[in-house]
């Protein structure tokens, strides 16, 4: 059963609402443009701030359901902190790598917030707050992705010390930075686009 609901967090993640917000309001493939990342910020370049929106709605939406259908409706074997880690992970790598739309997919920003929100409110917010933090002083989409994720896990270990919440924490927050490591290669040439400027390739 564990198996089975992992393979189901996958699936969910695969569904990339870029790109179905973008089809269902006509808008075009947002891996055709700007950043070619299937994510909010990219999406938002079309002008259309409500697809922006329900795309990062939709995004994280799917990391908080896998992760709340796994603690609330299906019992196993395994205790339920072990499993909601790997569905956890699993959800977040479906949206990296959609099986739906030929393993192409966003940087997880989104969806592993809904995956925190999942776990703990208070890890959520933590994270969440230090995006804002970063974005209102130095307004680098990337930059604000990459600190909020190293800091996830920390704030994590500071909620349950060692605990499979804290590694699957520390295994997302090591697969955001590695979507993100073109970013990085910018940041350190000190290329990167701030929000509002047509060369953002943030999240």
């Amino acid at each position: 059963m564990t198996l089975a609901l992992v393979a189901i967090a996958y699936l969910i993640g695969s569904v990339s609402f870029a790109v179905v917000v973008s089809r269902a309001m006509r808008l075009p493939d947002p891996r055709s443009y700007g950043s070619k990342n299937p994510g909010a910020t990219n999406v938002l370049r079309t002008g259309k701030k409500v697809a922006a929106a329900l795309t990062l709605l939709g995004d994280a939406a799917k990391g908080w359901l896998a992760v709340f259908l796994t603690d609330h409706f299906f019992s196993t074997a395994v205790p339920a902190s072990y499993k909601m880690a790997a569905v956890a992970v699993a959800v977040v790598i479906g949206h990296l790598y959609p099986l739906f739309h030929r393993f192409h997919g966003g940087k997880g920003v989104s969806t592993a917030l809904g995956v925190l929100l999942a776990l703990n409110v208070w890890l959520a917010a933590g994270a969440a707050s230090t995006w804002i933090i970063i974005m209102v002083f130095f307004r680098v989409s990337s930059l604000a992705a990459l600190i909020a994720a190293l800091s996830a896990p920390v704030y994590c270990y500071l909620l349950y010390e060692i605990h499979p919440f804290t590694v699957a924490v520390g295994i997302i927050s090591l697969l955001l930075i590695w979507r993100h490591k073109a970013n990085i290669r910018n940041l350190l040439a000190g290329t990167e686009g701030r929000i509002g400027e047509e060369k953002n390739t943030a999240v």
